[in-house]
């Protein structure tokens, strides 16, 4: 398998900061680039005025995940590039995979979502019983 494009979804967990470092390790064995992305559980405003104070911390806190993992793959010699998207993570993350033609996802196996399944989180077991792509699921 020839990796060239991994996406991480990242929400600022230890799993899915766990799961940029073992993304990292790959794309430096196969030479590969780095996106994180950040999916917001919210559906996205109009315009900028309706922007509300949890769109805006989440907001804040997304650019602080990105900053943190710019930085680290930086140190590790990765190009990484960033993206947020809105909508329910799961099936997001499937279809911002597809659409970009990932070769692989690499997430955390649970994430700060508040529903916790017994073995892996919900965002996680979605996306590897539903992605077309492989999937490596960090613990």
């Amino acid at each position: 398998m020839n990796v060239k494009k991994i996406l991480v979804p990242l929400d600022g967990s230890k799993n899915s900061m766990r799961g940029l470092d073992e993304a990292i390790y790959l794309a430096r064995q196969c030479h590969a680039t780095i996106t994180g992305l950040y999916v917001v559980p919210l559906s996205k405003p109009k315009t900028d005025s309706q922007i509300s104070y949890i769109e805006k911390y989440l907001l804040q806190n997304a650019d602080k995940y990105m900053s943190k993992a710019k930085t680290k793959c930086a140190k590790n010699g990765i190009v990484f590039l960033d993206d947020i998207v809105y909508g329910d993570e799961g099936p997001k993350i499937i279809s911002y995979a597809t659409n970009k033609k990932f070769d692989i996802i690499v997430i955390g196996s649970r994430g700060m979502s508040s529903i916790k399944e017994a073995f892996l989180g919900s965002t996680s077991n979605y996306v590897l019983h539903k992605s077309k792509i492989p999937v490596l699921i960090v613990k």
